[in-house]
C-alpha cells in the first residue's frame, strides 16, 4: 500500500477512537456540581388557611415570617408549609400520610377553626386532632399545638368546648400548647383582613413571633 494511503488509513483509524469535542455549552454543564442536598430538619406548618397565607402576598404568610426568623438566629430548620385553605381536621387526617412522608422533625399543627366555623360537633373535631396527634408523635416528631378560638356570636357553651380541645388534649400527650395562634392580632381591625379571619401581612409577622417563643425551646443549634 502507498505511503499516502497508509498514513489515511490510520488517520481514519485514529479518529474513530479520539472522543468528540464538547461544545462550549456542553463543557460548562459537566463542569457544574451536582445539587447539594437540604439536611436541615423540616419544621412542617400543618393546618389551614391561617398557615397557607391566605390573602396575603406569596412569601409573607407566618410560616414565611418563621423560617426568616429561624435564619437570623442561627437555627439550621426548614419550614415546608403545608397549609391549604379551607381545610377541617377531617382534611387534615386525610392529608397526615403526606405530612409524614416529609419526615418532620416538628410539627406546628394549626386546625380546627374551620370546624369551629361551620359549627361541626366539637367531638368529631376533637377525634381528629387527637388521630393526627397520635400519627404525628409515633413517627417520632414533637407538635407544637396551635390553639384557637371562635367569634363570641357562637356561644360561650360551644365556644369553651371548643377550646378545651387544646387544653386536654396538649395535657393528656403533653405537648407545647399556643394557648391563641393570633394573640395580639385577632380582633385588631390594622392587623386583620376586611373578613376578620385572617391576619395581613403584618399581623402574620406578630403570628411568626408568637409561634417563635413556643417553638424556640424545642430547637437546637
Amino acid at each position: 500500500m502507498p505511503a499516502i494511503a497508509l498514513a489515511v488509513a490510520f488517520s481514519a483509524c485514529g479518529d474513530k477512537n479520539k472522543p468528540a469535542a464538547q461544545t462550549p455549552n456542553q463543557a460548562r454543564t459537566s463542569a457544574q456540581p451536582a445539587p447539594v442536598a437540604d439536611e436541615r430538619p423540616v419544621i412542617v406548618a400543618f393546618g389551614d388557611s391561617l398557615s397557607a397565607g391566605f390573602g396575603v402576598e406569596p412569601g409573607k404568610s407566618f410560616p414565611d415570617d418563621v423560617q426568616r426568623l429561624l435564619d437570623a438566629e442561627g437555627f439550621r430548620y426548614r419550614i415546608h408549609n403545608m397549609g391549604v385553605s379551607g381545610d377541617t381536621t377531617t382534611d387534615g387526617v386525610e392529608r397526615l400520610p403526606n405530612v409524614l412522608s416529609a419526615h418532620p422533625a416538628i410539627v406546628i399543627l394549626e386546625f380546627g377553626g374551620n370546624d369551629g366555623l361551620r359549627g361541626q360537633p366539637v367531638q368529631a373535631s376533637r377525634q381528629n386532632m387527637e388521630h393526627m396527634i397520635q400519627a404525628i408523635t409515633h413517627e417520632g416528631a414533637k407538635i407544637v399545638l396551635a390553639g384557637m378560638t371562635l367569634p363570641r356570636n357562637y356561644g360561650p357553651e360551644y365556644i369553651h368546648s371548643f377550646e378545651q380541645i387544646y387544653v386536654d388534649l396538649a395535657k393528656q400527650y403533653k405537648l407545647t400548647r399556643i394557648p391563641f395562634l393570633l394573640e395580639g392580632v385577632g380582633g385588631n381591625a390594622q392587623l386583620m383582613q376586611p373578613d376578620g379571619i385572617h391576619p395581613t401581612a403584618e399581623g402574620a409577622d406578630i403570628v411568626a413571633h408568637t409561634v417563635m417563643k413556643y417553638l424556640r425551646p424545642l430547637l437546637r443549634k
